[in-house]
């Protein structure tokens, strides 16, 4: 059995009108990523919902530099992570914003989005 996965090429977007203190900044990680996810997930769809989109989802890729990040989830279950994605409004304190660039169903198209 094969399974099919979608790749979600994301920007995130720091809230620029916010103004920050000297020492306060935020590094954007996988482990950042998915926990805003999955707790967007959790809120929006419940337990049932973060459990049928657990399956395959991984923050794949991410750039601190460019902001820019690869998410992978089941082709079934895609949709209910891009919602969620755009209902995700903070990573920590810091408020964000996602932006889709790209969605693809093969792994080999995701790493040449990002590389150009």
């Amino acid at each position: 059995m094969v399974f099919k996965n979608r790749y979600m090429v994301m920007e995130v977007f720091m809230n620029p009108n916010r103004e920050q203190a000297s020492g306060d900044y935020i590094i954007i990680t996988q482990f950042n990523i998915s926990n805003a996810i999955k707790d967007s997930i959790m809120v929006n769809f419940g337990e049932c919902g973060l459990a049928a989109s657990l399956g395959s989802f991984q923050v794949k890729y991410v750039n601190p530099i460019t902001n820019v990040c690869i998410i992978r989830a089941s082709r079934e279950e895609h949709e209910k992570v891009w919602a969620s994605i755009t209902m995700v409004r903070s990573i920590g304190n810091f408020p964000v914003v996602f932006n889709l660039l790209d969605l693809s169903g093969k792994n080999k198209y995701y790493m040449m989005d990002c590389v150009l």
